[in-house]
């Protein structure tokens, strides 16, 4: 048997830790070595593979709990394996009569290899786990149709989803959203124009059946503490069954509330996904900020308790929240601008390192303040979908006054807009459709471009 002094033994020891094999074949097991080599060469080859030849097309895999789960056990599997090649390389070589120096040193060494290969791989495998976490969930197992891997939209040339901001407050039972925004995006390109439906809104039309049997002349409340306004629909469906019958609890409101709102724009409204405004709140401390430029200095509080001053500044969780909610020397369609802003930037500055580097408090704040019906199944193709949006402008409408009277909403004019908006093809001017772009900025011709500069 070879005999090994100190510096050859740690040599050995690192060098079998980069290259699994090494050692074996120094001391003579020559077709363990190689087989060991070859093992080493596959998984080395299939990680170069995975992300410098398909890199972006295996974000869809971190969203399918089949992928995760599989990831979870092959990481573990990989760390187990190279952490016992470190220690048996090790033992085969360590040296034959060390001193004690010595000998604590190549322990630690080995020890430290080990420590190196476990912990990043214990870290990716947590990431997975806490991944699998949220997308089951959130995300609801059992699509209503069936996703076709090789065309997942099933024809549709676009996909529309309600984005739901909700507000509670402590002496208001039920949720309130008081934001409510479409964005339509194309599937082939990503390209993406967000349809934004002001708060008050009243009279809204109900889609036919049991809801607008009882309000046939659009959604009328129940007095002062269900006033007749479209924020009011999702939670009077919750409390009155009887409105969509057939939905369990906690389904009623979304699905009354996509109903109406395409019935208002003229366009299918196939999911929803609602953020509790609390908890938009956590998401962004959770993100370390987002960076945004106020071009007028905003005040909040009904009592003025705060102050944002204009100029471009991070925002943290609580300023954005009032920044997005404040109404104080403003009006709801202003608010309505600067949520749309704020939901603009926080999705262009999410970016992977962002993400990965406060995934775990990211992942905790989503499951307290998401809510969706999106299905598991859609989620790889509205990742494919999510990463073209990224390459383009997101457009805006907002259907508030001149353009739109909440009072009294011209519900043809909404639609005649929105399918001038997804054509993209600029409507003729007229006297009582022309909009204030500088008090509002929203067309009421062409969707204006997003960025995170807001007023």
């Amino acid at each position: 048997m070879k005999q090994f002094g100190l510096g050859r033994s740690v040599a050995l020891t690192l060098a079998s830790a980069v290259l699994w094999g090494v050692a074996h074949l120094v001391v003579g097991l020559r077709r363990t070595g190689l087989a060991l080599m070859g093992a080493y060469a596959i998984v080395l080859a299939t990680v170069i593979t995975a992300v410098f030849g398909f890199g972006d097309r295996l974000l869809p895999l971190a969203v399918q709990p089949g992928w995760l789960t599989a990831m979870t056990i092959g990481l573990a599997v990989v760390a187990v394996t190279w952490s016992a090649v470190i220690i048996w390389s090790f033992i085969l070589v360590r040296p034959t009569s060390p001193t004690p120096v010595g000998q604590m040193l190549t322990i630690g060494l080995a020890a430290s290899l080990c420590a190196l290969i476990i912990a990043p791989s214990a870290y990716a495998a947590r990431l997975a786990y806490l991944s699998h976490d949220v997308v089951t969930t959130l995300f609801s197992p059992s699509p209503s149709a069936p996703v076709l891997a090789e065309d997942p939209w099933n024809g549709a040339k676009r996909v529309n989803i309600l984005l739901v901001g909700a507000d509670a407050a402590p002496n208001r039972p039920g949720v309130r959203t008081d934001s409510m925004t479409v964005a339509s995006v194309d599937t082939a390109t990503g390209a993406a124009t967000l349809f934004g439906l002001p708060r008050n809104l009243e009279n809204v039309p109900l889609p036919p059946g049991p809801a607008r049997e009882r309000f046939p002349s659009g959604f009328s409340g129940e007095g002062e503490y269900t006033p007749n306004l479209l924020n009011e629909v999702f939670q009077y469906a919750e409390d009155y069954p009887e409105m969509v019958p057939g939905v369990a609890k906690g389904k009623r409101g979304p699905t009354l509330l996509k109903s109406t709102v395409s019935g208002i724009l003229g366009i299918p409204v196939e999911y929803y996904a609602m953020v509790d405004m609390k908890g938009f709140a956590e998401i962004i401390d959770a993100m370390g900020g987002v960076r945004v430029t106020i071009k007028e200095p905003i005040t909040y509080g009904r009592y003025n308790e705060g102050y944002l001053a204009a100029g471009t500044r991070k925002l943290s969780g609580q300023e954005a929240l009032w920044y997005g909610r404040s109404r104080t020397n403003s009006d709801d369609y202003v608010r309505m601008g600067r949520q749309k802003c704020l939901l603009n930037a926080v999705a262009k500055q999410a970016d992977p390192i962002t993400v990965l580097n406060s995934f775990e408090k990211l992942a905790g704040a989503a499951k307290r303040a998401i809510a969706t019906d999106v299905p598991q199944s859609l989620l790889p193709a509205l990742i494919d979908l999510s990463m073209k949006v990224k390459g383009t402008q997101i457009k805006s409408l907002q259907f508030v006054p001149p353009l739109i009277s909440t009072v009294y909403p011209d519900w043809t004019l909404i639609k005649q807009r929105v399918r001038v908006a997804l054509a993209d093809k600029p409507a003729t001017k007229t006297a009582t459709t022309r909009q204030t772009s500088s008090m509002h900025g929203t067309s009421p011709d062409k969707p204006v471009s997003l960025d995170s500069t807001c007023g």
